[in-house]
């Protein structure tokens, strides 16, 4: 018995030993994920806070280097192919660098990654892009500073850096045309589907293309369906009305209206009603 004791107190006393204190870090580390059009963009950095003090011109320098953030450099990923400002920028990962200025950040996309703040040698040939983006001032402050992706489109998207009291973004384009077009074009040359007629009209007509294959695509996928759902009705009817069929559209919206009552959808019932009100004036 003894011995038993003697052993639990010798485990005891090694795990108080070993054991450490742990405490939240003063710039947590955040991660952003976000798909823009078929692009995937991910960017991985540490956020520091105010905490009371004047950030640009005072705690981060004007005219000088900055990591953007805090600790390792900041970094994002793009899966594809990207243009920042008419600049091409291949696929990967890279450090984004700024030199803030009162009215205009110069930001810098660094192929070097593998940096616990800035460089410790500047090389002007690893800069993959450089732009400029304008600074305004916005009329609240944010403690945390903040990186994110908005003003999302199928094809583009804003870097936009958040802090103190100031707001700057850079906006960039993804291939997602070129990647759509060729999906339809390898599904509509094999054995297409409804699904891939209705999604190649759709697209067409939301990106403001050839309304007229849209429309000759949506009927077909319509024709290939037993019984259309109300929303591809829905989808239906505004190919027509932005191919110049407004009678068509009306009657196509009507069917959509029956099907979104049977099945109670409101937010469909109020979208068919407002479009047959608007196209039969």
């Amino acid at each position: 018995m003894k011995k038993i004791l003697l052993f639990i107190a010798v485990v005891a006393l090694s795990f108080n030993m070993n054991a450490q204190v742990t405490t939240p870090q003063p710039s947590p580390l955040s991660k952003v994920e976000q798909k823009v059009g078929l692009t995937d963009v991910t960017i991985e950095y540490s956020r520091p806070g105010v905490k009371g003090r004047v950030v640009f011109g005072d705690l981060v320098p004007f005219d000088k280097l900055w990591r953007t953030g805090a600790n390792k450099n900041t970094v994002i990923t793009f899966s594809d192919n990207v243009t920042i400002m008419d600049q091409l920028l291949k696929a990967g990962s890279y450090a984004i660098f700024v030199k803030p200025g009162k009215a205009v950040w110069e930001v810098m996309f660094y192929t070097d990654t593998d940096n616990g703040g800035t460089p410790d040698k500047w090389d002007d040939s690893k800069v993959a892009a450089r732009v400029n983006a304008e600074v305004h001032a916005i009329p609240f402050n944010v403690e945390t500073f903040t990186i994110d992706i908005n003003q999302i489109t199928n094809s583009s998207a804003s870097i936009e850096f958040i802090w103190e009291k100031t707001f700057a973004a850079v906006p960039f384009q993804v291939p997602t045309d070129d990647k759509v077009l060729a999906s339809i074009n390898d599904a509509l040359n094999g054995t297409p589907t409804a699904n891939d007629y209705y999604a190649s009209a759709v697209y067409y007509s939301q990106e403001g293309k050839d309304m007229k294959q849209a429309k000759a695509w949506i009927d077909k996928a319509m024709g290939m369906s037993e019984k259309p759902a109300f929303w591809q009705l829905r989808q239906q009817s505004l190919i027509y009305a932005k191919s110049g069929d407004k009678k068509g559209a009306i009657e196509i919206a009507k069917k959509s209206l029956e099907g979104a009552k049977e099945a109670g959808n409101d937010d469909f019932i109020k979208m068919n009603m407002d479009s047959i009100a608007e196209w039969e004036k």
